[in-house]
């Protein structure tokens, strides 16, 4: 699926749930602002948030208490955030590129573990990395391809980014979809 057809999609998808959304990131950010939860239940939430997008994509409405559905595998997200961030941080040691393209290989794994709960934290690390195999680049280049919006919501006071955010997110998650639906029918 092209990049075009993938932005086309989300904003289809985020059209008239806007404000469901930005309630959704306001009850994230207020939880996220008390320190302990900040620390513990950041990863759950961002499973939660995750499954919200994956759902989109399969045509449902997002709901608020779907952003606390993560918190049924609060373990696993926070052992594979540790694991991203771990793992990342040593292939950054190395060079700044290698650390790039590290990130760019687990940055599927919430996506895995959303989509299959059955699996540990390192089998959905390791899923994502054969999922982006051979695809680190179009993600890099659909997330570069958000950098005028990002450098344009700073103009708007960050007021914008209550469209961007929703529209980077529902992208990514079209992505995801698409490298499923390929990795499927090549493996």
């Amino acid at each position: 699926m092209t990049r075009a057809q993938l932005k086309s999609m989300a904003k289809a998808q985020i059209k008239g749930n806007i404000g469901i959304l930005f309630v959704i990131a306001i009850v994230t950010t207020v939880i996220t602002g008390v320190p302990l939860a900040n620390l513990i239940l950041v990863p759950a939430l961002g499973l939660g948030l995750v499954k919200i997008y994956l759902n989109m994509t399969n045509g449902q409405k997002p709901k608020v208490g779907d952003l606390f559905s993560g918190l049924d595998q609060v373990g696993r997200a926070w052992w594979l955030s540790f694991l991203i961030g771990f793992f990342t941080s040593l292939w950054s040691m190395l060079f700044v590129i290698p650390g790039i393209v590290k990130g760019l290989s687990y940055s599927m794994a919430y996506y895995v573990l959303a989509d299959h709960p059955e699996m540990t934290a390192r089998q959905a690390l390791n899923e994502s990395k054969r999922i982006t195999q051979g695809h680190k680049g179009e993600l890099f280049v659909l997330n570069l391809s958000f950098l005028g919006w990002q450098i344009l919501a700073c103009f708007t006071f960050g007021i914008l980014y209550i469209w961007l955010i929703p529209y980077m997110q529902a992208t990514v998650a079209n992505f995801y979809r698409s490298l499923t639906a390929k990795t499927t029918v090549e493996g």
